[in-house]
Order: C-alpha cells, then sequence, then structure tokens
C-alpha cells in the first residue's frame, strides 16, 4: 500500500490511530523531505507496538550508521518473547550502506513482527525491491517537504486542530519567522501557547511578535503587501531595514517576492478573460492565499497589470542570479533589496 500522493496529515492520523488500536502492518518505510508526519508515525507506533513490560525483549531500536540488511533481517525473523508481536525500528535507515538489502525479508515477513524504517530526509528508490515489497505487504508513507507559499495554510489547519483560531496575517508572520520545518513550528507553538493568557483560543499579529520574535512592521509579509498598494515609502523602509537583519538571505526574499508576483500575473490573466471569475477559477489563481487577503489582489492586479507584472518577474529572476552570487559587483545584499524593490516599484 503506497501513501505518498494523498493527504499526508489525514494518513498519518490514520496510521497513528491504527496503532493506538493496536493494528499494525509487517512493514512500514516512513520517508520524505519533511520529516514531521514520519516521527510522528514512528513515534505511535513504539508507543502502542509493545508494552512496557515487554520493552526489553521485544522492541528493538537502533540506527541505520551502527547495523547491516542482515543484522536487521536477523532481528527481524526472530520470535517474541511471552508475547504476541516485537518491534525492530530502524532510525536513519537512509545511513545503511545495504538498506535495499532489506527486500528479501518483504518475501515471508512474519506476521509476529512489525518491522519500521524510517529515514530522515531522504527516500528510498522506488525502482527498487524493498520499496515495491512494501507497496505490497505494509505501508510506504512519504512526506514531502511543503513550499513556503503552502505553510500559512498548514500553520492554520494545525491550530484549527489544536481548538485555536490564528489570524492570517499571524499565520503568515509565523511562517516567515519559523520557515517550512513543520516540527519548528509545532515547537513554537507549545513555546507560544505556554504565554497565552488561560483560555485563550484565538492567536493575534500581537501574540507572534511578543512571543516569536519578529515585527509585522520590517517583514517579507509586509513588504509584500506594501509593493502590491505601490506604497513606495512604506516599501523601501521596510526593505532597508529588511537587509540589514542578521537573518537576511536574499535567496529566500527573491523567492517570496517571485511568488507574490506570479500570483499578481495568474490572477491578472484570469481577469482579463472578461466576467467574473468563479470561485474556483480564483483560487487555483491564487494558490496558497488565504481568502481574507482577496482584496490586496484585487488591488495589486490594477497596479500591475499584465506587461508591468511580467516586467516584475524578469527583474526578479535577474536579483535571483545576482543575490546567489552573480555578477551584483560590490553591492551587499541589503543594497540588492532596496536597488529590486525601487526597481519594482517603477516598473
Amino acid at each position: 500500500m503506497a501513501r505518498q500522493k494523498e493527504d499526508i496529515a489525514a494518513i498519518s492520523r490514520e496510521l497513528i490511530e491504527d496503532a493506538r488500536n493496536g493494528v499494525f502492518k509487517p512493514v512500514y518505510i516512513l520517508m520524505g523531505d519533511e520529516p514531521y508526519y514520519p516521527d510522528l508515525v514512528c513515534q505511535a507506533i513504539i508507543d502502542n507496538c509493545v508494552d512496557e513490560f515487554g520493552k526489553d525483549f521485544n522492541e528493538t531500536v537502533c540506527y541505520g550508521a551502527d547495523v547491516t540488511a542482515e543484522q536487521v533481517v536477523t532481528a527481524a525473523r526472530r520470535f517474541p518473547m511471552m508475547a504476541d508481536r516485537q518491534l525492530v525500528v530502524v532510525k536513519e535507515a537512509q545511513m545503511m550502506k545495504s538498506l535495499e538489502d532489506i527486500a528479501i525479508y518483504c518475501n515471508e515477513p512474519l506476521d509476529s513482527t512489525v518491522l519500521v524504517l524510517l529515514l530522515h530526509k531522504a527516500t528510498v528508490d522506488k525502482r527498487k525491491a524493498l520499496y515495491k515489497g512494501v507497496q505490497k505487504i505494509g505501508v510506504v508513507l512519504e512526506s514531502p517537504a511543503l513550499r513556503d507559499y503552502e505553510v500559512p495554510g498548514w500553520i492554520s489547519g494545525y491550530y484549527r486542530k489544536r481548538g485555536l483560531q490564528i489570524e492570517p496575517e499571524a499565520a503568515s508572520l509565523l511562517a516567515e519567522s519559523v520557515g517550512t520545518e513543520l516540527s519548528t513550528i509545532a515547537v513554537e507553538t507549545d513555546k507560544l501557547l505556554k504565554n497565552l493568557p488561560e483560555g485563550a483560543r484565538s492567536v493575534t499579529v500581537a501574540d507572534i511578535e511578543k512571543n516569536v520574535g519578529i515585527s509585522r512592521q520590517f517583514s517579507i509579509f509586509e513588504l509584500t503587501k506594501e509593493l502590491s498598494f505601490r506604497n513606495a515609502p512604506k516599501a523601501l523602509k521596510i526593505a532597508a531595514h529588511l537587509g540589514t537583519a542578521a537573518k537576511f538571505a536574499m535567496p529566500q526574499a527573491v523567492s517570496a517576492l517571485y511568488m507574490h508576483f506570479y500570483r499578481i500575473l495568474k490572477y491578472g490573466a484570469l481577469l482579463q478573460r472578461g466576467g467574473t471569475p468563479s470561485a474556483e477559477d480564483k483560487a487555483a489563481a491564487l494558490s496558497g492565499v488565504n481568502p481574507y487577503f482577496y482584496r490586496e489582489y484585487d488591488t495589486a492586479v490594477r497596479n500591475y497589470p499584465l506587461p508591468r507584472a511580467m516586467a516584475v518577474m524578469s527583474l526578479l529572476c535577474e536579483y535571483d542570479y545576482l543575490g546567489k552570487g552573480g555578477d551584483g559587483g560590490a553591492a551587499t545584499p541589503d543594497q540588492l533589496l532596496v536597488e529590486l524593490v525601487a526597481k519594482i516599484l517603477n516598473a
């Protein structure tokens, strides 16, 4: 059963619920560029597969750099002691030189063994026998990394599942601060909740600014907003401040601006067809944008009609090259960002 093209969050919840109910497959491959969900599923299996009294005898947790495929297969073929099943977990399995050789075990797995191969920010070769063998008898969970523009939506959903509401602007600000690592977002959320007033069920921009240590006033999120409205003084001020920040990186800034203007370009092309776009078409053009921000894009497409938006996209490609060490001369990152913003405003 291959599980990589579906809703990873929903599949992971299902696998975790199965583990809590004592339902297991013979072999699991938990992998992908985003380790958050594979780690959650692995921990749920460890917590529920073998009871506390039997862990000393029937639970083996090892690391890929320390074992061979032969040792793992031998462990998996042992029978449990005074229990219905045993658990064998290989963490960081991508470190094994002979990982693919575990495929032989998939031909005759023991009903009494649960074997988990947990890869950290890596995947197995889908063309080879191990992947195909586990597909037939067990579970392959592949968790892809989220793209930058997908993170605010993930944060909003994560907070809802925890019984909280987070303002769209606050979700965007948190995403900008912590990046795309879901485990980091979870850790920052736990720290944030400890500092919220007891009983609080809503998270605001002020909460993020106070507890996470980022200012909305000087953020990429705010820069894109001021560019949408062609507010030159504020946009240039934000750019000058952002460029001197300790964590500033020009490629990441250009990437965020590129996604913003790509949406403006797609939305402008949609509106140029004439008529009122359907909600589905609008959502597709503004993929990853919370409907709360649609009004901003209504203004942005007026300020950046298609020829101007295309000129901005060309500028961003140029400055992506410069920001990655291209022929930028002696310009510093903050100077490059201010220069880029000035050119966008005058495109």
